[in-house]
């Protein structure tokens, strides 16, 4: 191992945007799809389509709108509750792996609902919950952020978040806004994040990635969402990037996703780099990192070859304070990560 990797790999990691159903590796896909005499490919409307069976090809796609069809190629994968056991079991195995120490997941409900309506949503939920707490014995902690996705409309994302608020205290710890944001843009689900707050649920928004700057204010401003899931198209608009500044509102950014989508350019500086500059504070994820091809430590050492590692150690510390911990939880979450950073910690 190089000395650098091994530097980043001994590194504490934090996970706050990272869907789980996207950790599933390829090869387990391919054997899913197998199993079921399913394609690797979806596409509405053509369930025959064929695609590829080898596990370094199934998760190539082209742009954005690929990217979604290929999450539902896997979510359409994971058929019951044994599948949803064996994806977060390799999940919490490759994160250990990797030294993750503390992760708010997503997960989508409502699209396993869409591919299998039979399946038991709340069993499934904890049953991943359970899974995950695997991970306990090792010091890290698991939360899931469940998310409403847009592409199914404001009723059935209010189903959604009312599972969630019933599975409030059993794991479940706030509600994110996923799916297709061009076209379902933040205030049609004003309704549904009031009652999550109400609820007692943290909120989150997937924002300024597929759309642009207002989709960024506009998940502020209607739906009062506490962090923004990618948001470094808010970069478009001054005023925004100063909104996020201003409130502290935190951006989960994801370099090699944003890369791949095409939401950032390749030839362009990292956003993250100038968010930082303008005072946003930053935490760094992998977002779908099996279907991306990437790890929360390669994110990582992307940071630090382009940033510095002092850069990354503060991303990570801003990780924590951006977490959904209570304040004890938080501080003690922020004692552990800044001595294994090596760095004073300050509360």
């Amino acid at each position: 191992m190089h000395s650098a990797d091994a530097a980043i790999a001994s590194l504490p990691k934090i996970h706050l945007h990272c869907h789980l159903e996207g950790s599933l590796r390829a090869e387990t896909f391919v054997e899913l799809t197998k199993r079921a005499g399913i394609s690797t490919r979806y596409r509405p409307g053509q369930p025959d389509i064929a695609g590829p069976d080898d596990p370094a090809e199934v998760y190539r796609f082209a742009d954005f709108g690929e990217f979604l069809l290929t999450f539902g190629a896997v979510s359409r994968s994971l058929a019951g509750p044994d599948d949803y056991a064996r994806l977060t079991r390799e999940f919490v195995a490759d994160a250990l792996a990797q030294h993750v120490v503390y992760g708010e997941l997503f997960v989508s409900p409502s699209v396993w609902a869409f591919f299998h309506p039979k399946l038991d949503l709340p069993a499934t939920i904890r049953l991943i919950v359970q899974e995950l707490r695997a991970a306990r014995a090792y010091g890290t902690e698991f939360s899931l952020i469940v998310d409403v996705t847009r592409n199914f409309g404001a009723e059935s994302a209010m189903r959604t978040a009312q599972i969630a608020a019933s599975l409030a205290g059993e794991g479940v710890i706030g509600i994110g806004l996923g799916g297709d944001e061009a076209r379902f843009p933040p205030e049609l689900f004003t309704r549904v994040y009031a009652f999550a707050r109400a609820q007692g649920l943290r909120t989150v928004a997937h924002a300024g990635e597929a759309a642009g700057a207002q989709s960024v204010r506009d998940a502020l401003d209607h739906l009062g969402a506490e962090r923004i899931g990618h948001g470094i198209r808010a970069l478009e608009d001054p005023a925004v990037v100063a909104m996020l500044r201003d409130r502290r509102i935190p951006l989960e950014v994801c370099p090699t996703s944003n890369r791949l989508t095409g939401v950032a350019s390749l030839d362009a500086p990292q956003p993250f780099i100038e968010l930082d500059a303008a005072g946003v504070l930053v935490a760094i994820d992998a977002d779908d990192p099996a279907l991306f091809g990437t790890s929360i430590a390669r994110e990582y050492a992307i940071v630090a070859h382009e940033a510095g590692i002092d850069t990354l150690k503060r991303f990570i510390l801003q990780a924590v304070d951006a977490s959904f911990l209570d304040d004890p939880g938080k501080r003690a979450l922020r004692e552990r990560v800044g001595a294994e950073l090596g760095r004073p910690f300050a509360y």
